[in-house]
């Protein structure tokens, strides 16, 4: 293990370039996907991205945690270097001090496609340009945790591989399988519709029905649609649903930040 193990000299090094000088745009790297990479950080984060298969490149950590609670890591990761420091000196590198001391450079995954991740399923939650990626990570972990099968995104969505969505998610991004409409808002409720899903806007209109309504436990297949902090879902957006649902709520309360109102949606939804 020990030929592998590089102790950080020189804080300009390229190759931490990925880890605290690269944008998420740059990571992502649209005009090359095959090479775009992402960060996991902590050790339960990298476990699940491997075990979904995501291929490591190198790692970034403490150095108590070498032979600690990342040497699990390491071991699984084989020859890819491992660089690491003391923390007072790892905190000089841009936002490793929000970690839990283990940072892991990795691949992107080949994207899959909306009829792939819908087979089978029978619950799924779809983002309509939430754009804080926050709020993704926290919608994909209250996904995984109340039954979803899969996340939609449409194309302005933040990324559910950056940085951030990926540490409030706790890693759940690479539990849950997801994927992108290639269409924008008109197009893809008609893509939901031709795989068999009814669909369900959740917004607030005079024609709402309630999210505890009998009718929505009992379809088979049910889309959960979900819209942009501020601004809710499109006008046609919940024209072309088959239901608009509403949360009841009191004390004069009418909306709820989008990823609390996705826990209480894929709960009571998912039954």
């Amino acid at each position: 293990m020990s030929d592998n193990i590089i102790t950080i000299t020189d804080f300009m090094d390229p190759n931490l370039d990925v880890y605290a000088r690269l944008t998420e745009n740059q990571l992502l790297n649209r005009a090359n996907p095959k090479e775009g990479m992402f960060i996991a950080e902590s050790p339960k984060v990298i476990e699940r991205a491997l075990d979904a298969g995501c291929e490591p490149v190198s790692l970034l950590m403490e150095t108590k945690h070498v032979n600690g609670e990342a040497r699990g890591i390491i071991e699984r990761c084989y020859d890819i270097p491992v660089y690491t420091a003391e923390f007072d000196l790892l905190t000089k590198l841009t936002g490793f001090a929000l970690t839990r001391g283990t940072l892991c450079a990795m691949y992107r995954p080949k994207p899959m496609s909306v009829e792939k991740v819908c087979r089978g399923a029978r619950r799924v939650a779809v983002l309509e340009d939430v754009v804080n990626p926050t709020n993704v990570g926290a919608i994909f972990r209250s996904a995984a945790a109340l039954h979803m099968d899969a996340v939609l995104l449409t194309p302005a969505c933040s990324n559910p591989l950056y940085r951030r969505a990926i540490r409030v998610s706790m890693g759940t991004v690479f539990q849950v399988p997801w994927a992108y409409f290639s269409k924008c808002n008109e197009g893809y409720i008609g893509e939901l519709h031709r795989l068999g899903f009814k669909t369900c806007a959740m917004a607030l209109t005079d024609d709402s029905v309630s999210i505890d309504d009998p009718m929505l436990r009992s379809e088979e297949r049910l889309a959960i649609v979900l819209g942009t902090e501020g601004d809710g879902l499109h006008e046609q957006t919940i024209a072309s649903c088959d239901y608009t649902v509403k949360i009841p709520m009191s004390h004069g309360v009418d909306s709820l930040n989008v990823a609390a109102a996705s826990a209480v949606a894929f709960w009571e939804l998912a039954k």
